[in-house]
């Protein structure tokens, strides 16, 4: 991607978020909302800004990455692992696409109090309540991108010489990255969104644990600043791991 179409995209990107920041003034300024359930933007990036400077919120905001990206690693290493397995072996997709069809409408959120009860209010059960709810899109996304490889690439490669089991790494998973990585930000956007809602259900800690403890108080500002702060760490962890498409893909034609 070359500088004018990524400061095309940037700013594409940032009008929408300016023209909601201003929709947000215009209620504030208009009276259409008391200023102690919505108070105005500058008032809460005030804030903001001063909460960033902080270690104690530093601190949440480590908490809440720490269970995301361990969740998320987890699904993406099953989520490609399974999806590859299926895609290469009938007996594994015959066994495994049962288990997708069941499990990947349900809402996760709802084996959360199981989870709890084996797992307890730590890390490990929000961590898996994150790798359970990302994992399906990965699993799919690479289920889908390896099966619709092109028969003749895999002809091609055994012809010549590539033994049959190195296939599914050298010419199936390349093929399928595209896939995969459309899977991964689908992944990653839902971990921002799970992490979060982990937290506020039950947590000592966390982003989303102190949005609950600001709303029991009724400081709407407070409340504010955890949103806004999950929001821009899923638009930055997006953008890093569109840089990385980017990167892994520089030589396929649609990048």
């Amino acid at each position: 991607m070359n500088a004018r179409a990524l400061t095309s995209d940037v700013l594409l990107g940032i009008i929408p978020i300016a023209l909601l920041i201003g929709v947000w003034q215009a209620i504030d300024s208009l009276g259409y909302a008391p200023l102690s359930l919505l108070p105005p933007p500058g008032l809460v990036f005030t804030r903001l800004a001063q909460q960033l400077l902080t270690g104690t919120f530093q601190q949440e905001i480590g908490i809440t990455l720490l269970r995301l990206f361990a969740g998320f690693s987890i699904a993406v290493i099953l989520g490609v692992g399974i999806g590859l397995a299926a895609a290469a072996h009938p007996a594994v997709n015959a066994v495994v696409r049962p288990i997708v069809r069941v499990l990947a409408p349900l809402p996760k959120v709802a084996l959360y109090p199981a989870l709890l009860l084996l797992l307890g209010f730590g890390h490990a059960s929000k961590i898996t309540l994150v790798a359970a709810d990302a994992l399906f899109p990965i699993l799919l996304s690479t289920y889908y991108g390896a099966s619709m490889v092109e028969q003749k690439l895999i002809w091609s490669a055994m012809a010549a010489g590539t033994p049959r089991r190195q296939v599914l790494f050298k010419v199936v998973l390349p093929a399928a990255v595209p896939s995969i990585l459309t899977g991964c930000r689908i992944g990653l956007v839902i971990s921002c969104i799970v992490v979060f809602l982990a937290e506020m259900i039950t947590s000592s800690d966390g982003l989303g644990h102190l949005l609950v403890t600001a709303a029991r108080t009724f400081q709407a500002v407070d409340m504010f600043v955890p949103l806004i702060t999950i929001s821009l760490l899923g638009l930055i962890l997006n953008g890093m791991l569109q840089a990385v498409r980017s990167y892994l893909l520089r030589g396929f034609p649609e990048v």
